[in-house]
């Protein structure tokens, strides 16, 4: 009898069909800690407890994108494990703050499936959720992933494409109990740009660069427990390279974003995004926003701001596609998002 998990291929996956992951995960300040040793976070929100509480909150959450990938690691060995490309994401919301000591699990919902024209692989949508130990949904989002098929002559399923939101409603995005920024210290905060000093339209180059090494960013996925074959076997791709995690391309952008947006403190919302081009060891990542709009909240002091994140190994910002409508070459990273920020 085989024991051992080959992975889930595109036949496997039935529409509706429910899968909940393996491995529940107690987290604590050992991830933090971790998350801000691999990339430059900087956000106050996250960083201290004092500031924390003066904005409402109990304590210091984990960063939002530090719960995203451990739900999102979890969901790995059923989804992607055989995946050529992570393909993008819809309808993402961060539901509620993730506390040292909570216990987080995930489970998926195949909601869409397209074979794809060369029979060899096929498209697979899912709604996943993050639990905590209350069995509260603490994250929910949508991705979609090209996935190998195990037999090219296995017959096609009915082809289903989820019907999904270009962008959350500012209605749409939850704000955290207790979150009040009317006391907001833009000095600890590190800018004292508020909400209203941004203009839709307005476009922001953060300036700095890291080179991602081959170590960190296979200690980072490690980190998430992502099992993914083409991050860590060089053998699983013909150009002999490890894949960079794209989230990994994802919190690096978004830290990097600190330049320039370091008030955006919270993810309240996740509209769509796309891994571009892959990245590899030795690429300096960069990052430049573009403010796609403003919104009021309810919570005294909090205001919404929709960012496009963009992140490139190099070229010149602002600069996202060719005349032929395709990303060019040096964009990995276009991910369109809600935070929330002082007004």
């Amino acid at each position: 009898m085989v024991k051992t998990n080959p992975g889930w291929f595109f036949e496997d996956y039935t529409l509706g069909q429910v899968i909940n992951h393996a491995v529940p995960r107690t987290v604590g300040p050992g991830e933090r800690a971790l998350y801000h040793a691999l990339y430059p976070a900087r956000h106050a929100l996250y960083s201290s407890d004092q500031f924390a509480r003066a904005s409402g909150l109990p304590q210091s959450p984990l960063d939002d994108l530090a719960a995203f990938h451990v739900v999102f690691g979890k969901t790995v060995p059923d989804v992607s494990l055989n995946a050529v490309a992570n393909l993008g994401y819809a309808e993402g919301r961060w539901l509620k703050p993730v506390y040292p000591g909570d216990t987080l699990r995930s489970t998926s919902e195949v909601i869409g499936l397209k074979q794809n024209s060369n029979c060899k692989t096929g498209v697979v949508w899912v709604r996943t959720r993050g639990l905590n130990q209350n069995d509260e949904t603490v994250i929910s989002f949508v991705r979609w992933v090209m996935v190998r098929k195990r037999d090219v002559d296995a017959p096609a399923p009915e082809t289903v494409v989820p019907d999904l939101k270009p962008a959350l409603a500012p209605a749409d995005l939850t704000i955290p109990d207790g979150l009040d920024f009317s006391d907001y210290d833009l000095t600890l905060a590190g800018e004292p740009h508020r909400m209203a000093d941004y203009e839709i339209g307005e476009q922001i180059d953060h300036v700095d660069g890291v080179t991602i090494e081959e170590a960190e960013h296979m200690m980072a996925t490690r980190l998430w427990q992502n099992t993914a074959k083409v991050h860590f076997d060089a053998t699983n791709r013909e150009d002999g390279k490890r894949l960079i995690y794209g989230g990994h391309v994802i919190s690096m952008a978004r830290t990097l974003s600190f330049n320039g947006l370091a008030n955006a403190q919270m993810i309240a919302g996740l509209n769509g995004g796309a891994h571009a081009n892959p990245c590899f060891a030795g690429d300096t990542v960069r990052a430049w926003s573009e403010v796609l709009d403003k919104a009021q909240t309810v919570a005294p002091g909090v205001g919404a701001i929709r960012l496009r994140l963009v992140a490139t190994r190099g070229g010149a910002p602002f600069v996202l596609k060719g005349e032929d409508g395709k990303y060019l070459p040096h964009v990995l990273l276009d991910l369109d998002y809600w935070a929330l920020m002082p007004v």
